[in-house]
């Protein structure tokens, strides 16, 4: 992780009382020399009760950005909440991963020694690009060759810590080598490959507005790095999983 290099004037927990919650988790952050980019997990130093703290700044600020877009949100009743139901999507939802734990994940010994290839996908994918803060919709597929000495985990913690990953502001290069990362550490297998597909909405909803455009990237470690037999099995069932 990336540090800072300023270090925060000290103040006392009475002096971050105080202050609005956005700038004591931020004060808490910097004080650590710890990075809090769009796609970073920040839930270290969020406290018991913070978080909901932080959805009513983020709703006062929302309702702020309505006004200056001159938004009657007096007057408009489909508007009257919006700044509310943001701030609640925000913080619970969409950018959930930024602040919340992640999921508990039960790991197994692998006592029967697999060693061939299992993948598991699709998998959904919700995320939003941090250039502009629109969805991207897609699906992952993960392909892991695990050794005698890996840690199983259940089909579905693959999607419970891509979800966690993935819901975050992020481009998508960096999601999928972020989650290959948490994975390797994780499950350490003999190799890993991660193979996304997304639609990006800040190219269809603005800008070139190309509605056909998809993104595919790939993050290959060990085994499917070196052994190109192995990267091809792994692709070619993802073709035939496509219909391909």
């Amino acid at each position: 992780m990336l540090r800072e290099t300023s270090n925060p004037i000290f103040k006392s927990e009475e002096e971050l009382a105080g202050l609005p919650a956005s700038e004591r988790i931020r004060y808490r952050l910097v004080g650590a020399n710890c990075r809090y980019h769009a796609n970073d997990n920040i839930s270290d130093f969020i406290k018991d009760g913070e978080l909901d703290e932080l959805r009513a700044e983020v709703e006062a600020k929302m309702h702020e950005v309505l006004k200056s877009l001159v938004i009657d949100t007096d007057s408009d009743h489909n508007s009257n909440d919006t700044a509310m139901r943001v701030a609640k999507m925000f913080i619970h939802e969409v950018f959930r991963g930024r602040y919340v734990n992640m999921p508990s994940v039960t790991e197994f010994p692998n006592f029967s020694r697999l060693n061939e290839l299992m993948i598991v996908g699709p998998v959904k994918v919700r995320s939003a690009c941090s250039h502009h803060l629109c969805p991207i919709l897609g699906k992952i597929w993960i392909g892991v060759l695990p050794n005698e000495h890996s840690n199983l985990i259940g089909l579905s913690k693959y999607a419970r810590i891509t979800d966690w990953i993935m819901s975050r502001p992020q481009i998508q290069e960096e999601a999928v080598t972020m989650l290959a990362n948490e994975l390797q550490e994780r499950v350490k297998p003999d190799g890993l490959a991660i193979v996304m597909e997304a639609d990006h909405f800040c190219m269809h909803w603005r800008g070139v507005k190309d509605d056909e455009s998809m993104m595919t990237n790939s993050v290959m470690r060990g085994a499917f790095l070196k052994d190109p037999n192995l990267r091809r099995e792994f692709l070619s069932l993802l073709s035939k999983k496509n219909g391909g």
